[in-house]
């Protein structure tokens, strides 16, 4: 009830294209940094910023680490497209979101796992989790779609969805690595796809990694690490009180923060920014800190081919909003028109845009 609560406040809380364009991007880069720094990444919350706006920006020794962030953003940004577009959720949408995760996006969808893998203790080397032998993988991660699916068609509410999706991925353990920054990015397509995404404001993943022992511990169903020795019928209980607590907690602050951006008395959308869709609202955002923009800054911060990009672009100069600085193609550039380039002030005025969100929080 508290989560519905809170969708319903943001959902009826009216921000301008400025605010929603800060909160969103404040979220992801919290998403993007939190969830790779619980699997180890060293980079600070100020370097994942740094990699997400500059394809250029490297760090001595950690290429490992930005490549990391830079995969992590661009399957981010994936999964709110699947989940704008309603795909549904399928194996091949699983494996080619690890895909993403792992490799980047020309990778091919990741096969699953033909050998055992185990989870140990980074300290000790301890066996924490034996999952299930790879002869199983197929078959489990068929019947986890099937049960989601049937879920979805009786009516089970997406944060139940979502949470005990996340935990059976992770149970299962479908591929080699990369499977607790697929399964937090899975909950969140299904959040999303589910009319749960409340408008991008928020950030489960910084949750989960505030308090990494309770995370941690409430995925820990089953005292034996053995998958086969009572884990595949575990009571998931415990897990999912976590899972619903957390995403109420999430949602909580961002509907304060919503709430009091609306009572500081944000000026009404104009009619000019509420005709524009979502991917057009991500790239005017770009303008608040450059006046002239490239199909690869486009490519970048939609995750698709420079291809694609130049396609939207093209539609966005007809229809008006943007103007071509360059015919050269090696050149091109693309700059606001006159009646959009009023609106882009606020959005650098904002409180909390520019560098509050390099700060830990």
């Amino acid at each position: 009830m508290a989560i519905e609560a809170a969708r319903a406040v943001v959902a009826h809380t009216p921000l301008p294209l400025a605010v929603e364009s800060v909160l969103r991007q404040r979220a992801r880069v919290r998403s993007v940094h939190y969830s790779t720094r619980i699997e180890g990444n060293r980079l600070t919350l100020a370097e994942a910023e740094q990699v997400i706006v500059s394809r250029k920006v490297r760090f001595h020794g950690r290429e490992r680490d930005r490549r990391e962030v830079q995969n992590y953003w661009n399957a981010l940004l994936r999964v709110e497209e699947w989940a704008a577009k309603k795909t549904p959720l399928s194996e091949t949408l699983i494996r080619r979101l690890h895909a993403l995760v792992e490799k980047g996006a020309r990778a091919k969808p990741t096969p699953y796992r033909e050998e055992q893998n185990a989870i140990r203790d980074a300290g000790s080397g301890a066996l924490v989790y034996l999952p299930p032998e790879a002869r199983d993988v197929s078959a489990l991660m068929a019947a986890m779609v099937q049960w989601a699916h049937v879920a979805e068609k009786e009516g089970l509410p997406a944060p139940l969805i979502a949470g005990l999706t996340h935990y059976q991925f992770v149970t299962i353990h479908p591929f080699y690595d990369g499977n607790g920054r697929t399964a937090r990015l899975l909950a969140t397509f299904l959040l999303y796809r589910g009319g749960y995404g409340l408008n991008g404001f928020f950030s489960l993943e910084e949750h989960h990694a505030r308090d990494l022992p309770e995370y941690y511990g409430a995925l820990v169903t089953h005292p034996h690490h053995n998958y086969y020795e009572g884990r595949e019928h575990a009571d998931l209980t415990p897990w999912l009180e976590y899972f619903v607590t957390a995403l109420a907690e999430v949602f909580a602050a961002a509907q304060q923060e919503a709430l009091r951006l609306a009572r500081e008395g944000v000026p009404a959308e104009p009619e000019a920014l509420r005709r524009l869709d979502r991917r057009a609202r991500t790239v005017l955002a770009l303008f608040s800190g450059a006046e002239r923009i490239t199909s690869a800054d486009v490519a970048q911060a939609l995750g698709l081919s420079e291809r694609m990009a130049r396609v939207l672009l093209r539609g966005w100069v007809s229809e008006g909003w943007l103007k071509v600085t360059s015919a050269s193609n090696r050149a091109r550039g693309y700059e606001l028109s006159a009646i959009y380039r009023q609106y882009i002030g606020s959005l650098s005025a904002m409180p909390g845009s520019g560098q509050e969100s390099s700060k830990p929080g």
